[in-house]
């Protein structure tokens, strides 16, 4: 048997071109698993934060300015206050007038477990309306 004298193989010629079907076939495989896990791996929270400007806000009714500094010392119109007076003078604040405004102002490098105590002091007082100073200018 010769190799190569074959009258059957006599007219073709060698295929020179790749096949690039298969090769498309695939890609358009990856290309859907890719759009479909993209969304997937973002592990970030939306959440739609507030502006920092804004309009002032002009009070009529009684309000306590509060203060509290990155350390964490507390200030009551400009008085220094204990963390232990907090409740009682919420509550003599709240029974007062049941619509006074707490204004609290916190230093930027302030903990946050510091505002959120004082929230929660005021809110189990009675003090409903509760609101951040903060400075308008944006940087």
């Amino acid at each position: 048997m010769a190799f190569g004298s074959s009258g059957r193989y006599q007219g073709q010629t060698t295929m020179s071109e790749i096949n690039v079907v298969p090769l498309v076939d695939v890609m358009l495989v990856l290309l859907i698993i890719f759009i479909i896990t993209a969304p997937l791996l973002t592990h970030s929270v939306k959440i739609d934060l507030p502006k920092a400007a804004s309009n002032p806000n002009t009070t009529q009714s009684e309000h306590i300015e509060f203060a509290i500094r990155a350390d964490g010392s507390f200030f009551w119109d400009g008085e220094t206050i204990t963390l232990e007076q907090l409740a009682p003078r919420f509550a003599q604040s709240a029974q007062n007038s049941p619509n006074t405004e707490l204004h609290i102002r916190a230093d930027k490098d302030t903990q946050y477990e510091h505002v959120a105590r004082v929230m929660s002091i005021a809110a189990k007082a009675g003090l409903t309306k509760i609101g951040f100073i903060t400075d308008p200018t944006l940087e």
